[in-house]
């Protein structure tokens, strides 16, 4: 590979102002030598998202995606990877040299990566806050690590068919209990908040004595109400950077054809970045 020469890669999806995606690979291009290599964002509904793809010149490498794009791409593909074709999501697209996209989903092993770095390598059960596409990348990620059931806590009634529908298809024994039960979960072994900002803020009042383990997959604001909470009362926590670094290091390497890629390197650049934001 010649590492001067002009390759394209960026981050699709809205809102996309907030995204420390740039940040990461373009510390993890400096660390690999890649001096002819760009990483971009650009705000994209659905709906420009097949003109956009169409637009794409030789030099572009990859794309990561962001809602609501993770699903909107799957017809717009040539070929998708096992796990994304799992869980219905793909956050990177890999660009051959002829235009040929192939999607995959690093949400996955990056938050299964993020937990074994944490010493994370088995669980005897779970609970997983919210639902849609990182709630189903949580359910994936705990068919590797959960050796018991996986209640889900859901708004409404569609939600949470859906949740046991993915159990179904993933092999993980979930079940599931509404939204105003989910005070609940905090004693789990294990917690994943996949909600928005502010949703689980009221749940900080509610976290037990020495609980577990929490991954709240917001990165921004940060430490949210809960992780403050969780911390404060010893429990240990993990967080959306967490997950954002592991996976992007996955991107990296699918895109570059370079491994490992400088996972240090990127999570400071992600620390530094979000220090510098204005509180």
């Amino acid at each position: 590979m010649n590492r001067r020469t002009h390759r394209r890669a960026a981050v699709l999806g809205s809102p996309i102002a907030h995204s420390l995606s740039p940040a990461l690979h373009r510390a993890a291009y400096s660390a690999l030598g890649l001096t002819g290599w760009s990483y971009d964002r650009f705000e994209l509904a659905e709906d420009g998202l097949p003109g956009f793809l169409g637009g794409l010149g030789p030099e572009w490498a990859g794309l990561s995606l962001t809602m609501p794009l993770k699903r909107a791409v799957i017809p717009l593909l040539d070929e998708i990877g096992e796990t994304a074709a799992a869980v219905e999501a793909v956050n990177t697209v890999v660009l051959g040299p002829d235009g040929h996209r192939r999607g995959e989903n690093t949400d996955v092993p990056g938050m299964v990566a993020a937990l074994r770095e944490r010493g994370v390598d088995r669980v005897p059960g779970a609970a997983v806050l919210g639902a849609g596409a990182t709630a189903s990348s949580a359910i994936a990620a705990l068919a590797q690590l959960c050796d018991g059931e996986v209640t889900a806590y859901v708004r409404g009634p569609e939600r949470a068919a859906e949740m046991r529908g993915w159990g179904e298809r993933l092999g993980v024994p979930v079940t599931t209990a509404p939204w105003d039960d989910a005070a609940r979960a905090l004693g789990a072994p294990l917690v994943i908040a996949t909600t928005p900002a502010g949703s689980t803020d009221a749940l900080a009042a509610a976290v037990p004595p020495r609980p577990g383990l929490l991954f709240d997959v917001l990165y921004e604001p940060w430490p949210t109400p809960l992780a403050a909470a969780w911390s404060a009362r010893g429990g240990r926590v993990l967080g959306g950077l967490d997950l954002l670094v592991h996976q992007a290091v996955l991107q990296v390497e699918a895109m570059t054809g370079l491994a490992p890629a400088p996972l240090a390197e990127m999570r400071a650049a992600g620390e530094a970045a979000l220090a510098a934001r204005p509180l």
